[in-house]
């Protein structure tokens, strides 16, 4: 009997070392590596190489071929992570970030993930305390090592996001003294940065504007709202003409017309800047106006012929020299690729010939009619419109 039961139990004990095995079998199996370049740490170089290049679909295999290496290789989950968060995916990215932590063994492995989740919360701004978050992983990643370029470069970046530019910049000039990695990058935003100074935003809506890579028909407005203040500029001209009128019975210039109250756009309802383009509206500044279907179409693009043609309305405006409009229509082309028939001509001349815009690229000449103005180049040429004007 006593044997009867030791051998039910010896069964017992083989058919549950027999499934634990099956399921270990079944379970996924690590890749076995086809050459020498096959290793975790090479494919996660390259996936971080294809990720500075943009190639986000390659630098996913590279960084999966990885983990199918080792399971637990910390990089390639930050890397992974870097992925997700430059494609949006910042659940994902989070995951990715949590086990980089998780399998980090040495301090080079931990600063990869304290310098990705800098990028992570400058990206996604998944809390409002973003840039404080930011900041802690920043004083851990010093704190390591204090010399750790990348965790300086990407804390400038999380502090230009915040518009705090100064701190921004302090950030970048550490990276330069380094003299390690990202020189080049830290260098360009320094001087990005000595434009967005020049250029001098006085409102956090034309600091925002600053970093804009090309400005959109809403953008415009703000600055023309905000930063020129041109509701304001036009009020006070109305004012003067009035004044003239009780003196000598006459106009002697005339002040802006109110544009037609047509300042319903159809598409502007929950947009942030829909103040600032029902005032722009208002005001009637040719080229900002509403298309016929009514709509203002905010998010469009603005090339900087369409620029010079706004800066051009405001200008006979404030000055009312109602013959600028057509000054220029026979006037010899001073760039390569403003022809006299383009529809902007008369108006980049207009501007160009006093110095508030200029050639886009100064070896060529060419002025660049069609490229989209950037940020800060908007708000530098609405200064140079103030000192024109004598407004500053």
């Amino acid at each position: 009997m006593a044997c009867q039961k030791i051998f039910r139990t010896l069964i017992s004990l083989f058919i549950l070392c027999a499934g634990v095995l099956f399921l270990v079998s079944c379970g996924p199996k690590a890749r076995v590596a086809v050459s020498q370049l096959d290793t975790p740490g090479h494919h996660t170089f390259t996936g971080l190489k294809l990720l500075d290049q943009e190639k986000y679909t390659d630098a996913k295999r590279e960084f999966e071929m990885a983990t199918q290496l080792d399971a637990k290789y910390s990089k390639t989950y930050t890397g992974m992570a870097l992925v997700n968060i430059y494609t949006g995916k910042f659940n994902a990215a989070s995951e990715n970030l949590a086990n980089g932590l998780k399998y980090a063994k040495d301090a080079d492995e931990k600063l990869f993930v304290n310098v990705g989740k800098i990028r992570y919360y400058t990206l996604s701004k998944s809390d409002q305390k973003w840039l404080e978050l930011a900041r802690n992983q920043f004083d851990e990643a010093v704190v390591t090592d204090s010399k750790h370029s990348p965790a300086y470069y990407f804390m400038g970046l999380a502090y230009r996001d915040a518009l705090e530019f100064n701190q921004a910049g302090q950030m970048f000039s550490q990276v330069t003294k380094l003299k390690t990695d990202h020189m080049a990058d830290a260098d360009a935003q320094l001087k990005f940065l000595q434009k967005v100074q020049l250029a001098m935003p006085a409102t956090e809506a034309g600091k925002k504007i600053a970093l804009a890579e090309r400005i959109t028909r809403a953008d415009a407005a703000a600055l023309f709202m905000e930063e020129l203040k041109i509701k304001d500029l036009y009020k006070k001209l109305e004012l003067k003409v009035s004044a003239e009128v009780k003196d000598v019975e006459k106009v002697p210039t005339e002040a802006p017309s109110p544009a037609p109250v047509n300042l319903l756009a159809k598409d502007i309802a929950d947009h942030p800047l829909k103040k600032d383009i029902e005032g722009i509206l208002e005001t009637g500044v040719r080229g900002l106006e509403n298309d016929p279907k009514g709509n203002f179409n905010p998010g469009e693009i603005l090339s900087r012929g369409e620029y010079a043609m706004m800066l051009e309305d405001i200008l006979i405006k404030l000055t009312g020299e109602k013959d600028l409009a057509a000054r220029y229509v026979n006037s010899k082309s001073l760039f390569p690729d403003v022809p006299a028939d383009m529809p902007y001509f008369n108006a980049i001349i207009s501007v160009t010939s006093r110095g508030i815009m200029e050639a886009k690229n100064t070896k060529t000449g060419e002025f660049a009619p069609l490229k989209p103005v950037t940020g800060v180049d908007a708000l530098l040429i609405i200064r140079k419109l103030k000192k024109e004007l004598k407004l500053n």
